[in-house]
């Protein structure tokens, strides 16, 4: 595997690593995997990856603090964050953090080993829609550090099951891109609705649509 670039993945459902192994396969040298923070800042220090993919929320804290903590002890890794979100919150958040990339999970197997290579190599990826985000924040057309008090209110998975719903995703495709069972993601919006005091999808498109959240 000498030459290629290795890979740490960071994500808290294995089936998913196991996608993205398989779509990588021969192409970068996946030397270790973690499914939490504190596991991923443990194993990126101990195996000084090229590149790290990374998922925005995690167990345990965020991309972000895994971010924070590897830089602090003097990681040289690069990261790319991979996400089902493309909410500009998360972007800007892991973008701030240091991470140089963000790509969303409907990556392509193909795509998504040139983003790791060029990440790699010291650029900067992000699709057109989301480096718009970027741009945006660090121009100041945005204020990025701005905080919603109900958004807060959610979970980070409760958040990623909002966005999905209020896209008009049914609850079978939201269970599959986010590896839940239905069940969960029922539980889940029921939980979502209660806490934004809102009584269905619609209402909650609206919101999500009001905040810029779609």
């Amino acid at each position: 595997m000498s030459g290629l670039t290795r890979v740490v993945i960071v994500d808290d459902h294995r089936l998913f690593r196991t996608g993205v192994r398989t779509e990588l396969a021969d192409a970068v040298d996946v030397v270790g995997e973690a499914d939490d923070v504190a596991t991923a800042v443990t194993t990126i220090l101990r195996e000084q990856p090229d590149v790290v993919l990374l998922d925005v929320h995690l167990p345990g804290g965020d991309g972000t603090a895994v971010i924070r903590h590897c830089v602090a002890r003097g990681s040289a890794s690069r990261f790319l964050a991979l996400s089902v979100s493309d909410a500009a919150d998360d972007v800007i958040a892991v973008v701030r953090a240091g991470a140089r990339g963000y790509v969303t999970k409907s990556i392509t197997g193909d795509e998504l080993i040139d983003a790791i290579n060029r990440v790699a190599d010291g650029d900067a990826v992000f699709s057109p829609r989301l480096a718009g985000f970027v741009l945006d924040a660090f121009s100041g057309a945005v204020d990025a550090t701005a905080t919603d008090d109900e958004l807060d209110l959610l979970s980070p998975r409760e958040q990623d099951v909002m966005r999905l719903i209020a896209r008009g995703y049914t609850y079978r495709e939201v269970a599959r891109e986010l590896f839940l069972s239905v069940k969960t993601v029922e539980t889940h919006m029921s939980s979502v609705l209660r806490k934004l005091q809102l009584s269905n999808r619609n209402e909650l498109a609206r919101w999500a649509s009001a905040r810029q959240l779609l």
